[in-house]
């Protein structure tokens, strides 16, 4: 097939097109800069979609940017870089002549309500209570084609662990220090997956004619806590994990909006996914990072 992919150099984005290209798929990447294999966004938008059998969107400001402060205008990046490419896809796609068979979209799991007790999958309510989770909804809501010539798939990812990138990348350091340990009270939900399961869950999603709708892109063992979580990586490195992240450092750093991102979680669970088919390849914690730090 020949695929699509906005935003497809960063983390997710280099995963999936290895994947892709195994599988015998053609991929071309929508970027900001000219390349070979490359479209630009404004190529997009003034010549159209080019024939393609699925499209997949993983474009989006890195929200947990330590080096960026949490004010109105990097608010307003995270936004625009994420509704906007969609926008410009789902256009491109109504217009084309040729519409593709699927329409992927990457969103995540902050739709849902932090929770100590409740548990969502797919069909749970959400996505009007804060910052993160009406940004999912507006995001979800740019996706959306009218007609069903092309089927519409929405992952909402949980936090992707994966060699070279992702949340691990902030953390191994201190980890490997010995340094580690849990973030804030470490009794939060800390819902995870594993990058080779995330694009294998997006391949999924394009091969298999009968995927549409919301999947959770989340390990089925997810039901992780955060300090559950800081122990399996200590134990992953034969390192101690037992000195917290005070959560009035993590807001200090992140600002108090964003630091819920990481001070509080919630339980879901990969109903759709499971049923859909999908076979994960990492669905415990030990052995998915086993495979990130080895």
């Amino acid at each position: 097939m020949r695929v699509l992919v906005g935003g497809g150099t960063g983390f997710i984005g280099t995963a999936l097109t290895q994947l892709l290209k195994a599988r015998g798929h053609e991929v071309t990447l929508i970027s900001r800069k000219p390349a070979p294999g490359r479209i630009t966004w404004d190529e997009l938008a003034t010549s159209g979609l080019p024939r393609c059998d699925a499209a997949i969107n993983l474009a989006g400001e890195n929200i947990l940017n330590p080096l960026r402060r949490w004010n109105e205008a990097f608010q307003k990046e995270v936004l625009s870089s994420r509704l906007e490419t969609t926008h410009l896809l789902a256009r491109a796609i109504t217009k084309a002549p040729h519409p593709p068979q699927a329409w992927v979209l990457v969103t995540g799991v902050a739709y849902y309500q932090p929770s100590p007790t409740a548990e969502y999958d797919e069909d749970s309510p959400g996505g009007d209570f804060d910052f993160f989770s009406n940004l999912v909804t507006k995001w979800e809501a740019a996706a959306r084609l009218p007609g069903d010539s092309t089927r519409q798939v929405v992952v909402r990812s949980g936090v992707v662990l994966g060699r070279g990138g992702g949340a691990i990348g902030h953390m191994l350091l201190p980890f490997r220090l010995g340094l580690g340990g849990p973030i804030g009270s470490g009794h939060q939900f800390f819902p995870w997956i594993h990058i080779r399961d995330l694009v294998g869950i997006l391949a999924h999603a394009v091969e298999a004619s009968h995927v549409q709708g919301v999947l959770n892109g989340v390990a089925p063992a997810s039901t992780t806590t955060n300090a559950e979580f800081a122990q399996a990586l200590g134990a992953a490195l034969g390192r101690p994990a037992f000195i917290p992240l005070p959560s009035t450092v993590v807001q200090a750093v992140f600002g108090r909006e964003r630091a819920i991102m990481l001070l509080e979680g919630q339980k879901v669970v990969p109903r759709r996914t499971l049923a859909s088919g999908y076979q994960y390849s990492f669905p415990e914690l030990g052995a998915a990072l086993k495979e990130v730090v080895a």
